[in-house]
């Protein structure tokens, strides 16, 4: 199993497989609700919509789609043209579809329409695969991280590059945002996590050290934990709130532009 992503009410679970299959699961039994067949590579990446009626998968095979829960069936299909899609995810307002992987272009991400399947754009900067995708939940940044050892932000009203993170010495492999859209977490390969302030796009504090590589991440609905996954088979948290508060960034944990809206999130492989 390489992805799960949970539904917005909490009862469902979809997962992705090496077999080719996504999976719909009752969280409350842990049973199968169904199997939905159409990928025939791995599934590197799923994600549920805002209402959890549809599901986004992304694919070893090239491709993504978007899948109707009720029936199952394949909504859209998008022939991406990237050679696998490690990630794909949902704009805020589930118009667009962010998609990321390999490729052999340097097209490493492509934006698409979510009703067409259209090509919308296609975000160069990066220099090597991309792992993972993440929207502020205003739909105005999508965020990326890379085996580049990178992570860079993009305007989606000009698709253009905004700034780029740097401080990871290898791949960064999954990236979070936290509920009040203030912080981003990164999780990497050179075995830490780091935390960056999304205001002016600087670190915050020190790496967090973990034993070996870091794989995923997720905030707590309060923002005060972190929560990481780490190759040594262990998950560990992570006191947000003391970190920033040591770090004297007290507003951080308060207040930000769309502290109201909702966040969207997609951790590769999480």
């Amino acid at each position: 199993m390489y992805s799960i992503g949970l539904s917005v009410d909490g009862k469902k679970v979809v997962s992705g497989s090496s077999d080719g299959l996504v999976r719909l699961w009752n969280m409350e039994t842990g049973k199968v609700l169904a199997k939905w067949t159409g990928h025939t590579q791995y599934i590197l990446s799923v994600c549920w919509n805002r209402n959890d009626e549809r599901v986004l998968s992304g694919s070893e095979d090239g491709t993504a789609r978007v899948w109707d829960v009720e029936t199952g069936n394949t909504i859209l299909e998008i022939n991406t043209g990237l050679n696998m899609v490690i990630t794909a995810t949902f704009s805020p307002d589930w118009t667009l579809i962010a998609t990321g992987g390999h490729s052999l272009e340097d097209e490493f991400i492509k934006i698409w329409d979510a009703n067409t399947g259209k090509l919308v754009a296609i975000l160069k900067g990066h220099t090597d695969n991309v792992y993972c995708l993440a929207w502020t939940a205003d739909g105005r940044t999508l965020i990326s991280g890379s085996f580049d050892y990178t992570i860079r932000t993009w305007d989606t009203s000009t698709w253009q590059q905004l700034a780029v993170l740097m401080g990871h010495t290898n791949p960064v492999w999954g990236i979070a945002i936290s509920p009040n859209g203030c912080i981003l977490a990164s999780a990497s390969w050179d075995s830490t996590a780091r935390l960056w302030n999304l205001d002016n796009n600087q670190p915050i504090g020190s790496p967090l050290r973990h034993p070996e590589d870091v794989n995923c991440m997720s905030f707590s609905t309060d923002g005060t934990l972190l929560a990481t996954g780490c190759n040594d088979h262990n998950a560990y948290t992570w006191d947000i709130s003391a970190i920033i508060k040591e770090a004297g960034l007290n507003e951080l944990l308060v207040s930000c532009s769309f502290l109201s809206l909702p966040v969207y999130q997609l951790n590769s492989r999480s």
